[in-house]
């Protein structure tokens, strides 16, 4: 409880808030109408006119009537985590795709409480839990009837559906050249985003805060076996992750769904990591992609007390590495370790290629590596290692065919 307290209390700041006080109450059942018991919502009410807060957050998901009860106890704005989170990943959206996620979980959140809640929200104003990103509801009259919204949340899903379609395509064709895919994914603020800059310099927007990048970014990295692989970085994951987001943000983490690895990013600094990689392994369970071939990566062991911890860590930890995105130590294993795991997608070829077909050696030394190479009787002679469709593209010059 502590610890999703203090959790609570970081996404606050991240939303650009000040954390003037928190409470908590323990109760075998929630109030029916206050969610916490009548007394300690008195009590809450008082420090909110003594200290003039603006709002009140609560670490668990409110229904739209306690929300009600609780604002008009309360005079000012309360809005529960997964409203907080959805403010934060309005802010963070940048590209077509994000804004379109986050403004349909707006949407479906808002809609069993438009009723007598809107006159508060509009009272209130903006702020915390009223943001939108692009025309989002944050910019959309709270009072809306019903069917406006659900023909937006209709359009909204459309476009989404696009999407997918698009990342279909686009995924057809890497397995069609066998470029393998790498979804890196993690708790936020575990470094993935740090993670994919040190092996592919994506120049993804890295910060110290929750959520500091909410749209996925996709790099070409060649390996040091020549392979090309591609490495997305995908939203990060978070305790209480509320069921919209996963249902909205499905187009963006089906790639850790259809990845041939999953990267798994731990800050191993954290005295809650163990909590984060459940939290984490969960979600990679909701969306069917717990049984990929997975690297489980121990980022920040710089900040440890001690090396044996992180040495420790990997030797109980199967097909995992303990490295330091900041520093870079140890990212050549985690090569190693995606290497190993694609290794059965490759094989060695032998090759006579004429040399006034230069293309095809160029080929070779792009999507391969090459491992020996000579001219002999007027012909490039190469032995490589390449990926196996581009293999059977190569027959016509291996040296058995003359």
């Amino acid at each position: 409880m502590e610890e999703s307290l203090a959790e609570l209390a970081e996404l606050t700041r991240t939303a650009g808030a000040q954390v003037i006080q928190s409470m908590t109450q323990s109760r075998p059942v929630p109030d029916s109408a206050y969610f916490i018991g009548r007394g300690k919502a008195s009590t809450v009410s008082a420090a909110v006119e003594e200290s003039q807060a603006d709002i009140v957050i609560f670490d668990c998901e409110l229904s739209p009537a306690q929300q009600r009860n609780l604002e008009d106890l309360m005079g000012c704005k309360v809005i529960d985590r997964t409203q907080l989170i959805l403010d934060i990943f309005a802010q963070r959206a940048e590209t077509k795709e994000g804004k379109i996620q986050v403004e349909l979980a707006q949407l479906d959140y808002l809609m069993p409480r438009l009723t007598g809640h809107g006159v508060m929200m509009s009272r209130v104003g903006g702020g915390i839990g009223t943001r939108g990103p692009g025309r989002g509801p944050g910019e959309t009259k709270l009072e809306v009837d019903r069917r406006r919204i659900r023909d937006r949340i209709a359009r909204l899903r459309r476009d989404l559906d696009s999407i997918r379609l698009h990342r279909g395509v686009q995924r057809k064709r890497r397995v069609s050249r066998d470029i393998a895919s790498a979804a890196i994914v993690g708790y936020t603020n575990a470094g993935k985003s740090s993670l994919l800059n040190a092996v592919a310099d994506a120049h993804a927007f890295v910060e110290d805060k929750l959520f500091a990048t909410l749209d996925p970014r996709s790099r070409k990295v060649k390996l040091p076996n020549g392979q090309i692989v591609v490495f997305t970085d995908t939203v990060g994951f978070i305790r209480k992750l509320p069921h919209s987001l996963v249902a909205a943000f499905r187009a963006t983490l089906e790639e850790a769904t259809h990845a041939d690895i999953i990267i798994l990013v731990v800050d191993s600094s954290h005295q809650h990591f163990e909590d984060h990689m459940a939290v984490a392994k969960q979600v990679l369970r909701e969306l069917e992609a717990a049984d990929k071939p997975t690297i489980t990566v121990f980022n920040k062991i710089d900040l440890l007390p001690d090396p044996l911890i992180a040495r420790k860590l990997v030797e109980r930890t199967p097909n995992s590495a303990g490295i330091s995105v900041k520093t870079g130590q140890n990212i050549s294993e985690l090569f190693n370790l995606v290497v190993g795991i694609l290794s059965e997608r490759r094989e060695i070829v032998e090759l006579s290629i004429p040399q006034d077909r230069g293309e095809v050696a160029s080929l070779v030394h792009e999507r391969g590596r090459v491992l020996k190479s000579a001219y002999v009787d007027g012909a490039i002679v190469l032995t490589a290692e390449v990926d196996k469709p581009l293999a059977e593209t190569l027959r016509e010059f291996t040296k058995r065919n003359g």
